[in-house]
């Protein structure tokens, strides 16, 4: 059974791919993640504000006197409100991860404005990462900015990073935009090797206690899988860059859906945070012996064989889907 893909432009020996997560911290956990059969990983997110701080900090006190230097510190972030390690700290990671294990690394590097932040791509380059993973998390609450002025700063950030870096570059992004086809065609455009779809948004909350909002995390479903698999399928015929699945992806089931969807990878992280790392064996396991019983030899066989391109009936990945599932919605199928 042939479980090898291309991603990136890099061989990977299956399509399992942990995403960003803690799990990338310490080293022992990421030569577990590689023992159980994890083909590559993307290393925890590296943030533009966690940059910027440091690199303030830095300027800061270069400029002033070193009675001023405590003082002035307290007014930026602490590093470790982002991340435990600092980010010359996430260029040591890269190396100690390359030295430690076979499987390809993928820098994760998170932010939204133009800036030197964009830098330490070259950085992550230097350091071994054998691509990089450009997470633009962004939230349009400004209601005078246009679609427009927001899609290109999605592009212009892309450009910067291409421009700097000779590895690949895959952009991952959430699925708000007006027309989420076109932009991923126009990412593809700029640049983009690969498109990671798609990024979750974390919902804050209001504590009634203390009437403050506040940060919440809530792991992911094996429901939330819809949103990737329908776009891919959609998109996989319209696009030569590679195409990975995330959010919601738990069971060799949601892995076989996404490539025969037209995904390249699937990658994951809540399944491991809740199961460890051992869990990646029984999803190939399982995915083995559902290719063995439908007779698929590869998995380049199956990838795509379920796109828009290739099922008999296009529209049910589109509107087709919604009036159907509303006309046959019955209150008595609930009770």
């Amino acid at each position: 059974m042939k479980l090898e893909t291309n991603y990136l432009g890099i061989p990977l020996k299956n399509p399992l791919v942990p995403s960003a997560s803690p799990l990338s911290v310490d080293v022992d956990s990421v030569r577990q993640l590689e023992d159980a059969g994890a083909s590559a990983i993307v290393m925890y997110s590296l943030f533009e504000e966690q940059i910027n701080s440091e690199n303030q900090a830095l300027d800061h006190f270069l400029s002033t006197s070193a009675e001023s230097y405590a003082e002035a510190l307290s007014y930026f972030p602490e590093p470790q409100q982002y991340h435990n390690l600092h980010a010359e700290d996430y260029l040591e990671q890269i190396r100690s991860l390359k030295n430690a294990v076979e499987i390809p690394i993928i820098a994760s590097l998170n932010g939204v404005s133009k800036g030197g932040w964009m830098s330490y791509a070259k950085k992550m380059e230097d350091a071994g990462a054998d691509a990089i993973e450009l997470n633009i998390y962004y939230i349009a609450a400004d209601p005078t900015l246009t679609s427009e002025t927001v899609e290109q700063m999605y592009l212009d950030d892309l450009t910067a990073v291409k421009e700097s870096v000779s590895i690949p570059v895959s952009v991952k992004l959430g699925a708000s935009f007006s027309s989420f086809g076109n932009m991923a065609l126009r990412l593809e455009k700029a640049g983009a090797d690969g498109l990671v779809l798609f990024n979750r948004f974390y919902q804050p909350d209001i504590d009634l206690e203390t009437l403050e909002v506040q940060p919440s995390l809530e792991l992911s479903s094996s429901f939330e899988k819809r949103l990737p698999l329908r776009w891919i399928a959609m998109l996989r015929p319209h696009l030569k860059c590679s195409l990975a699945a995330t959010t919601g992806i738990h069971s060799a089931k949601d892995v076989i859906k996404m490539i025969l969807a037209g995904a390249d990878v699937a990658m994951m992280a809540s399944v491991l945070l809740y199961n460890g790392p051992g869990v990646l064996k029984t999803i190939l396991k399982d995915m083995t012996e559902w290719m063995e019983e439908k007779e698929y030899e590869s998995l380049e066989e199956m990838k795509g064989a379920m796109s828009s391109a290739s099922v008999a009936d296009p529209g049910a990945f589109e509107r087709a889907n919604y009036i159907k599932i509303l006309q046959g919605f019955r209150p008595e199928n609930f009770r």
